[in-house]
């Protein structure tokens, strides 16, 4: 099995941004945690972080007939893209949205999620943890 993990802009510069929501913790540190997920579930997996919409539409796009799934953090681009919406319907691999903190609890522009549309579940204010339970649900997901 083999997963594609996503993660939209300013990730990049978790520890430093906003630490009060997203905690102190750097990219490296998440890099590291999904990747020992990944190893102790059998998991073979590509973590993939950019700041452009177009870059991450091309990785999922590549996705087709190459992983089985996708954990995927759009970040800001949660509220806005219908290119990554779009992306996501057309590689048709299951999907699970991953936000670290809880945007149902935050600003008003924050509570539409176009990536979510495509995605068969979303986890979010859990954390790093929140990629552990979106690697789980996809394993079993893929497993049935």
């Amino acid at each position: 099995m083999k997963l594609l993990i996503l993660n939209g802009p300013n990730l990049n510069l978790l520890g430093l941004r906003e630490p009060a929501i997203y905690g102190t913790q750097d990219y490296a540190a998440l890099v590291r945690f999904v990747e020992d997920v990944c190893r102790q579930e059998n998991i073979e997996c590509e973590i993939y972080q950019s700041n452009h919409e177009g870059a991450l539409v091309d990785k999922i796009q590549s996705a087709y007939g190459v992983f089985d799934g996708i954990v995927i953090n759009p970040a800001a681009y949660t509220h806005t893209s219908v290119a990554i919406l779009d992306a996501l319907k057309a590689v048709a691999l299951p999907a699970v949205e991953v936000h670290l903190s809880d945007v149902s609890q935050r600003e008003a522009f924050r509570q539409i999620s176009y990536a979510g549309m495509a995605c068969v579940k979303t986890y979010m204010g859990l954390g790093f943890e929140g990629y552990r339970q979106a690697v789980q649900y996809l394993k079993h997901l893929l497993q049935k």
